[in-house]
């Protein structure tokens, strides 16, 4: 919990002198998405408002805010959580990204596509690759789909994938073997950058298509397993 609170501290710059509790909401939300608070993880008001600088009834206001996202859950005199996944939470999530993502690309238009921080998140995974780090490259796989999200040109949008991205993070927490999980989607990525490059959308939903599906399917077999250990231990 203290790399976790050293790394809000830094962040305390970004609120300013107009700290609201969206922001505040804005900034926990994104180090939930980036791995800085696993599921179950329980969140001290006294240390994150210090942290951050922020009053008491703002921080609560944005604790509230991320339970209305399902990313965060107060429990009756325990306190507020990180928010642990279902498997039909996992598979509403994969839902909804099909949704989207597919109806992004299908609506995108005649090409050329602005694909620099596309291609931009590619470089970012096989940077992680190199240096062997499968949590950066995790957080890399979901940075290429918040961009492809992106293309659509639309903030609604952006905003609805930003909470769904977040709780997938929290899905990939259960895995325990993340390169297992990212590894092969860096090669897919690359080829729905490729398509979407030489102006094939088709090509590319076919090929986001298949990644969601095989990517469902990995991330719920890791769940069954996960509780099947648990039912026998």
């Amino acid at each position: 919990m203290t790399d976790q609170l050293a790394g809000l501290a830094d962040d305390r710059a970004l609120l300013g002198r107009t700290s609201t509790a969206e922001r505040v909401s804005d900034i926990l939300r994104s180090r939930i998405a980036e791995g800085y608070f696993p599921p179950g993880t329980r969140l001290s008001e006294d240390s994150i408002g210090g942290a951050l600088g922020v009053s008491r009834n703002t921080l609560r206001e944005a604790f509230r805010l991320l339970t209305h996202e399902r990313l965060l859950v107060h429990e009756l005199n325990r306190g507020v959580f990180v928010r642990v996944l279902t498997v039909e939470d996992v598979a509403d999530i994969y839902r909804t990204r099909a949704l989207v993502e597919c109806a992004v690309v299908r609506g995108l238009g005649e090409p050329p596509y602005g694909l620099d921080a596309l291609a931009d998140a590619v470089a970012e995974g096989l940077r992680a690759v190199a240096e062997g780090d499968w949590k950066a490259l995790g957080t890399a796989n979901i940075h290429f789909h918040r961009e492809l999200v992106a293309l659509a040109g639309s903030a609604r949008t952006d905003e609805l994938m930003r909470s769904v991205f977040a709780e997938l993070r929290l899905a990939f927490h259960v895995v325990d073997d993340p390169r297992r999980l990212h590894e092969p989607y860096l090669t897919r990525n690359r080829q729905i950058l490729r398509a979407l490059q030489d102006g094939d959308r088709a090509e590319a939903e076919k090929l986001l298509t298949v990644y969601l599906d095989d990517s469902l399917d990995r991330v719920v077999d890791a769940y069954r397993r996960r509780v099947g250990e648990g039912a026998a231990g």
